[in-house]
């Protein structure tokens, strides 16, 4: 019995370390690569989010629910979305075409130098997260959407992560019970 013991804590002792280091702010907030239009498709619950300006971040939280819905495309770089915000039991919609380029993207028709935007990598299997800066970075908006209205532990500590590598405030965590806006 002593010797099976014994053969059993040297063998665990053989077995590699799978601990890996924490991931630098370099690796934590790296852009996506180059997007395919269909990965978009569908519809995904804004599950959380940081506005580097607190005043934007207070109205933020005010939000029962929002989500956004990308729509099939024919081209490989355009596609369009419809954003919804459910406020106070009332939903507004507004509706965006977009034209991506690698990670980035750019907002049609609107003017370029005063808002940016790129998919950040996740390690979240379905979900996406966009980094928006507004007015030449002076107002940096950080979005965490899902299919799933409510992500593992794990999957928000990557975010809150990602979020501190940004200098932001903590993000504001949306209540998976509130219920999200019909489709428009």
């Amino acid at each position: 019995m002593m010797i099976s013991a014994v053969c059993a804590v040297a063998l665990l002792c053989l077995l590699p370390v799978s601990h890996s280091a924490p991931l630098t702010c370099e690796e934590l907030v790296r852009p996506s690569v180059r997007l395919d239009p269909r990965h978009l498709e569908g519809k995904r619950a804004l599950v959380a989010g940081s506005l580097s300006q607190p005043q934007f971040l207070e109205r933020f939280k005010q939000r029962d629910s929002a989500s956004v819905n990308f729509a099939n495309s024919t081209s490989d770089t355009s596609i369009s979305y419809t954003r919804s915000i459910r406020l106070h039991d009332n939903c507004t919609y507004s509706s965006y075409n977009i034209t991506l380029e690698g990670s980035s993207f750019t907002f049609d028709g609107t003017d370029k130098s005063n808002l940016s935007a790129a998919f950040i990598h996740t390690s979240c299997h379905d979900c996406m997260l966009m980094r928006m800066n507004v007015e030449s970075g002076k107002r940096v908006h950080f979005y965490l959407f899902s299919r799933r209205r409510q992500l593992e532990q794990e999957e928000l500590e990557e975010f809150r992560a990602q979020v501190k590598c940004l200098n932001m405030p903590p993000p504001a965590v949306m209540d998976p019970t509130k219920e999200l806006c019909r489709d428009e």
